[in-house]
């Protein structure tokens, strides 16, 4: 067995809840009790309204790719230390937000770097996703002769991973949208700014204008990471952003950032001295989805969407070696250590760390 802990199972901590835990690919949301929201915004004084919903959101190691969850030998079902890295580079980002005068985002409070306690949001029904270079599934279907995407036209002539002359907004429809005629009723669909502001109620936007402050605040958001980025030498390819629509003390409604922002799980980011020798080496999610592709028995069981079911079955049997888990560990870590300026240091024991904090200094375990 590996002397690794990872935190691969995070819905079933003894946490005090109201209702059940929602579990997604790498986050599980444990909804706190009415009494318990209260008692934390009065004895932590956050700045949030009295009646605000709280939750704890506990990140994982699960590691996913192709929406499938993947797992290492010796019972190394996670990468040591990718939970803390996302986290860590996504509160870096929001604090940069804040300083920069963008918006607010859902995290209260930061207990542990595997815990973050979060306020209720509406969520907007939208993946903002921004592009600066050609690449992924976007140059495929580009290779394929496709020349508009969400409604913006490319031109001919294009290179793979080139960079494009201005960053790209392209959106896509965050869980099902039914009743749109032009807009199929499944997960993750490439959708228009025209879908969008003619559907303002089923993508829960509240005017047009918010529509336009989303994609300025996607646009701010992405030019301020790139720019931290180019600092390191690093660079910002693409990435996807989250919105949703929170009270403030004054009971007006503002659109805020939510989930998480420019990490290597949401975001490519290469290593530019490699870019201008071209070669692309990847500081993100995307060099493990390579390498799937390319060590997979048949590579369009990841790539083809009418193979789902066959995809579950490879993705529960395909068991990598814990030599890969730990390269993806050290470009996790190694990329969020160097955004965030100091060593990350992985947890010996993150699940025991999490439970014994959330008691002692939050009164929220069970007995």
């Amino acid at each position: 067995m590996t002397s690794y802990k990872v935190l691969d199972v995070n819905d079933d901590l003894p946490i005090r809840t109201k209702g059940e835990v929602h579990s997604g690919k790498v986050r599980s949301v444990y909804w706190l009790t009415d009494e318990d929201s209260a008692r934390l915004i009065k004895e932590k004084d956050y700045k949030v309204p009295a009646g605000t919903e709280l939750a704890i959101m506990v990140i994982s190691d699960r590691i996913s790719a192709f929406d499938c969850i993947w797992q290492g030998e010796n019972g190394l079902n996670g990468v040591p230390g990718k939970g803390i890295a996302l986290n860590s580079v996504a509160a870096h980002w929001f604090k940069l937000f804040d300083k920069a005068g963008l918006a607010g985002n859902h995290i209260v409070d930061i207990p542990h770097p595997y815990v973050w306690i979060v306020r209720k949001a509406s969520t907007v029904k939208v993946e903002a996703i921004a592009r600066q270079y050609i690449t992924g599934s976007m140059w495929r279907d580009y290779a394929k002769g496709v020349r508009n995407f969400c409604g913006i036209d490319l031109p001919e002539g294009l290179n793979a991973n080139q960079k494009l002359d201005n960053v790209l907004i392209t959106p896509s429809t965050k869980g099902i949208i039914e009743g749109v005629a032009d807009i199929p009723p499944v997960d993750d669909v490439n959708i228009t700014r025209e879908n969008i502001i003619n559907n303002l109620g089923v993508f829960n936007f509240k005017s047009a204008d918010d529509v336009a402050k989303y994609e300025k605040l996607l646009v701010e958001g992405f030019k301020l990471i790139s720019d931290e980025l180019t600092k390191l030498d690093q660079i910002f390819v693409d990435t996807k952003f989250e919105f949703g629509y929170v009270e403030d003390l004054n009971g007006a409604q503002q659109l805020i950032y939510i989930d998480e922002v420019g990490t290597p799980d949401s975001s490519r980011i290469w290593d530019e001295a490699a870019y201008k020798n071209g070669k692309i080496v990847e500081n993100s999610k995307e060099g493990f989805r390579q390498l799937l592709i390319n060590n997979v028995p048949e590579s369009d069981v990841l790539l083809n969407k009418d193979r789902m079911s066959e995809r579950e079955k490879l993705a529960k049997e395909y068991i990598l070696p814990e030599s890969v888990m730990l390269e993806v560990s050290n470009t996790y870590v190694g990329i969020a250590s160097k955004i965030v300026g100091k060593a990350i240091a992985i947890p010996e024991d993150p699940r025991q760390e999490v439970i014994s904090i959330l008691d002692a200094d939050y009164g929220l375990i069970t007995k």
